[in-house]
C-alpha cells in the first residue's frame, strides 16, 4: 500500500494498544491484520516457567509475549496505524505504561471462558482515562455469550464498544481497529462540545 497522502492531504498516523490477559490472541491479531512483517517477542515456555505462568486454560500454548508486538496497518490512503501488543503476564506489566504512551486507545481482548483475565486490562486503561473497546475474539469460530452478556459481566460503561473478532481473520480485526479509531473520533467531538 502506498503511504502517499491524498492531494492536498496529510498522513495521519495514531497508536494502539492491544491488551488483554494470557493466551488471548494479541499476538495473532497484531499478525493477522499488519501490513508489515510484524515485531514480535516471542518467548517459548519453558520448564522455569511452570507456577509463573498459568497455561492450563490455554493448552497447546508454546509461546509467550515477553515484551510486546508491533505492527501497522494503513486505513486509508491517510490514516496509518502502528500496533502495540503487551504482553499478558503480570511480571510483565511493568512495562505496560510506557507501551501506552502517546495512544489514542486500546482494545481489550477477550475470551469468553476466562473473562477475569481482562480485568486487569480494563481497569489499567480506566484509570488512565484511555478509551478502549473490548473484543471478543471467537475461538473455533463460535462466540459463546453475546455483547450485552459480556458487558455485563465485566461491568463496563454503556458508551464503550463490545465488538466480536476472529483474531486469525485480517478483516475481521481491521474492523475492530476501525471501530476503535470511530468511538475515539466521537469521544474527542463530544468533549469538544461539552460545556466547561
Amino acid at each position: 500500500m502506498s503511504h502517499r497522502p491524498a492531494a492536498g492531504g496529510r498522513v495521519t498516523s495514531a497508536k494502539i494498544v492491544i491488551a488483554g490477559g494470557f493466551g488471548v490472541g494479541k499476538t495473532t491479531l497484531v499478525g493477522s491484520v499488519s501490513e508489515i512483517t510484524p515485531l514480535t517477542t516471542e518467548a517459548i515456555m519453558t520448564s522455569a516457567g511452570v507456577g509463573v505462568d498459568d497455561n492450563r486454560q490455554v493448552p497447546g500454548t508454546m509461546t509467550t509475549t515477553v515484551a510486546m508486538d508491533f505492527g501497522r496497518i494503513s486505513i486509508d490512503r491517510d490514516l496509518i496505524l502502528y500496533l502495540f501488543g503487551t504482553p499478558g503476564q503480570t511480571r510483565f506489566w511493568f512495562m505496560w505504561d510506557e507501551l501506552v504512551r502517546g495512544a489514542i486507545g486500546a482494545v481489550v481482548m477477550v475470551d469468553t471462558r476466562r473473562l477475569a483475565d481482562c480485568f486487569a486490562a480494563i481497569d489499567f486503561f480506566e484509570h488512565r482515562r484511555l478509551p478502549y473497546l473490548v473484543a471478543i475474539n471467537c475461538f473455533d469460530g463460535m462466540q459463546y455469550h453475546n455483547a450485552q452478556d459480556v458487558r455485563d459481566a465485566l461491568a463496563i460503561s454503556s458508551d464503550v464498544p463490545v465488538v466480536s473478532c476472529d483474531a486469525r481473520n485480517r478483516e475481521s480485526t481491521k474492523n475492530v481497529l476501525i471501530s476503535l479509531v470511530e468511538y475515539v473520533l466521537t469521544m474527542r467531538r463530544s468533549r469538544a462540545v461539552a460545556p466547561a
